[in-house]
This record gives C-alpha cells, structure tokens and sequence, in this order.
C-alpha cells in the first residue's frame, strides 16, 4: 500500500512538474505577445485589442450587411450610382462616406498637417468628423492618425454605427462638431415605427430629419449648427437629406416581407455644379455665388469693391470641408483692346500651419450674406482702363509652402507613394471657376 501510494506521489509531483512547465512556457509566451505589442506600437502598427474595444461599441458595416445589404452596398460604393457620381468622381462632386480614412486625398492632407506640428488633441480634433468613434476614445487618437499616415487604417471612419449611434446635438469644448454619441445597443433613425429584430434594439430619433444632424460635422452650412429647425431652407421644408441622401421607396432591411417605406440613398452625394444644380434654376438663384464690382474711383489708380453674394440660408456654396477649401478673388483692369493693366488677387483661407489652431473661422461667404473685398489697382503711366473684371475661384486644398511638401514627401516610403501624392496636391490645389463679372467704365 505504501508503494502503491508512493507511486501515487509521484505521478502527482510529475503531473505538477508537467503543469508547472506549461504555466511557464504560456507566461514565456504571453511575454513575447507583449514584447511584439510593444514593438508593433513602436513601428506605428498597434496590437489588435484597442481595435476590438472600438469595435465592441462601433460595429463593423459588414456586421450590419447582414440585413441592410441596400445600404452597406450604397456606402460601400458597390451599388448603382447616379450620373452625377459617375461623371463627377472627385472629392468636390462625390466622395463616399465609407472612404473618409482610406481615401488617398485625406491621408495626403494628414500627412501635411502633421509636419506642421499639432498636439494630440488637435489631431484628435481632425478625426472627430472622420472618425467618430474617437469622440469615444480619444486614447486612441495618436494610433488611428499614425495607421492612416501609413495607409493601413484598420477600424472605419464614418460607418453605419457612427451615424445611428447619434442621438442629439451639443455644444463641447471644442465644437464643432455638435453631434451627440448614445452609446449602446439601441441604434437610431429616422423611423417612428422601427420595425422589431432580434440583433438590436431600434429607436427613433428627430435629429435625423434635421439639418443639423449633418450640419454637426457639415458646419459651415449654417449659422447655429445646435438649432433643429432652422430658417430658411431654399424651399419650405427641405432639409441636406432630401437631396444629399436621394429619395426613394422600398426596405431599409433585407428581411423578407420587410415594411415599405420612403428611404434614402446612403452615398450622399456632394455635388459642384453636377446635374441637380443646372436642372434645378431655384437652385441656381439661391445657392450659386454672385459678384458685383462698384468701382469708387477712376484714374492712374482704379479702387472699388468686389461684392460676394450666396442668396440661402442656411446654405453655403460650394459645399464639403469648411476648414481647408480656399477661395481666390482676382479682379483685373483692362484697356480697350483686352489687354492687362494691372491686376490683384485676394486669397481666403487658412495654410496647413493654422488648421485647428484655435476656433473655425467663418466661411468665405456664408448662405444669405454678402462679403465686401475693397481692391486697388495701380496702372501704367499713360494707359486707361476701359473695364474691370472679377473672376472668383477656388481650391479643395491649401497650396503646401515647398518645404513642408518636401518633408511630407520625405516621410514616404516609396517613388509610387511619393508620385502619387505630387499628383493629389496638384490636382486638389488646382483654381476653379466659380463666377465672374465684367464692369465697363465708359
């Protein structure tokens, strides 16, 4: 009996040893997990697991395709587009929600800015619109911009969670923007009636047939991004969604037998001068900027003013980014023949070395307001000029000083890269016609 029970010993001692071995080779192994983790935060790649804390609040659209195939292909950009998409695939005529961290132009424009120097909590101020679930994390902030500048973004930006987890608009520290996040299982809509599933809770919510659920981010568009209702819509009702989101009919889910009802393309079109804009002429009266020049005085030197009218509220035109869209004024004498005497160009807007330092600036010219720019024009000794004329203009982007385009490029890692990039800052830096006035002084 006792060999017996010393047999027994023993085979309990071996089996400690044994367990023993294994707790020290996972412990070994769990070190290396953190040496890696450690490593891959050091090279800009962070470990998995602060991905999957967002991802636990903020859903992967692929989750939601599930039942709203419709939608997720629209914001996908997989489905049928609409002619203005497919004529206009620019940032300025159309650009997917779905893309706002993985399209080449933003990462470019990050890029730019971080030479430029901004603390964490400026950057995180940048990705606030492009990424809401920052707003949630803002521990994360640094890893997200440092994923985006090495073009591998790993959570989504504006995603299906990142809309319908909004539930009211507020003022913070640092708005805009002014959406509110609910976080939570319940998503929201614009649904009185949502129809019961068994995957999440539904709830409706005005903000989404509001014009400041867009304007939270959107914000240049109006004068207090807070205000549910706000005055003067270009006609009586209309908000950003009814021509942002294309009306149709049909099923917001997938689900057989699904309830029919009014719904919205989820591509949000944004669109310059694209085929609503010319169909429609209240459109054209009340959203395309105008310019009247007043000319004070004639002579050697030739002052006046050139006056900028946007006619609705609360609209603002063109649309898109309020903080990087710069806008050029050039006003030119000529002689009677055509020929250039003088000419001057006013430039708005902010270089990449005063974005988000400090409080958004008013756009160029707000919906419903006129901006005066006095000009001055000194002519050549024994010349008259016959006209004056004021051309405006504008750009998506701020044109990069060289040497902070040089330390962008620099920081790339390939010719393609570095290629690719000279072609977006050239290509979004480039002046486009918005309006023009001839005035003539005989």
């Amino acid at each position: 009996m006792r060999d017996e029970a010393e047999g027994q010993d023993g085979k309990v001692r071996s089996g400690w040893r044994i367990a023993l071995v294994c707790l020290l080779a996972i412990l070994s192994l769990g070190g290396l997990h953190d040496e890696r983790a450690i490593a891959q935060e050091s090279t800009g790649q962070p470990p998995s697991d602060w991905v999957a804390e967002i991802e636990k609040v903020f859903i992967r659209s692929e989750d939601c395709k599930q039942c709203h195939e419709r939608h997720y292909e629209e914001w996908k950009g997989a489905r049928e587009q609409t002619p203005d998409l497919k004529t206009f695939g620019r940032v300025d005529a159309a650009l997917l929600h779905g893309t706002s961290l993985e399209s080449p132009v933003f990462r470019t424009v990050l890029g730019l800015w971080r030479q430029t120097n901004p603390t964490l909590d400026e950057q995180r101020r940048c990705l606030s619109c492009h990424v809401p679930s920052v707003n949630a994390f803002p521990q994360h902030a640094e890893k997200i911009v440092a994923q985006v500048i090495a073009g591998t973004p790993r959570i989504e930006g504006i995603g299906c969670a990142a809309c319908h987890l909004m539930n009211g608009m507020e003022k913070g520290l640092n708005s805009p923007p002014t959406f509110k996040l609910q976080l939570g299982n319940t998503f929201y809509g614009p649904y009185a009636h949502p129809e019961e599933n068994l995957v999440h809770p539904s709830a409706q919510s005005d903000h989404f047939r509001a014009a400041s659920f867009c304007a939270s981010c959107h914000f240049d568009k109006v004068k207090d991004v807070t205000q549910k209702n706000l005055p003067g819509e270009i006609l009586q009702g209309t908000i950003c969604q009814d021509c942002h989101m294309e009306p149709s009919t049909g099923s917001s889910t997938s689900k057989r037998g699904a309830m029919t009802r009014p719904i919205g393309r989820h591509w949000f079109r944004g669109v310059v001068i694209s085929g609503t804009m010319l169909k429609n002429r209240n459109l054209q009266a009340e959203w395309m900027p105008r310019i009247d020049i007043e000319v004070a005085k004639i002579g050697p030197v030739v002052e006046g003013t050139g006056v900028v009218k946007v006619g609705s509220l609360p609209h603002s035109f063109p649309d898109g980014d309020p903080v990087l869209k710069q806008f050029f004024l050039t006003v030119t004498a000529k002689d009677e023949t055509g020929n250039v005497l003088a000419e001057e160009t006013r430039q708005f807007g902010l270089p990449y070395d005063k974005i988000l330092r400090g409080p958004i600036p008013d756009p160029f010219i707000k919906g419903g307001n006129t901006r005066k720019i006095p000009f001055s024009l000194t002519l050549p000794a024994g010349t008259a000029a016959a006209s004056i004329e004021a051309v405006l203009t504008y750009s998506l982007l701020p044109t990069p000083e060289p040497p902070l385009q040089e330390r962008y490029l620099a920081t790339l890692k390939t010719d393609t890269e570095r290629e690719e990039a000279r072609k977006i800052i050239q290509e979004y830096t480039q002046r486009r016609l918005l309006t023009y006035r001839v005035q003539s002084l005989s």
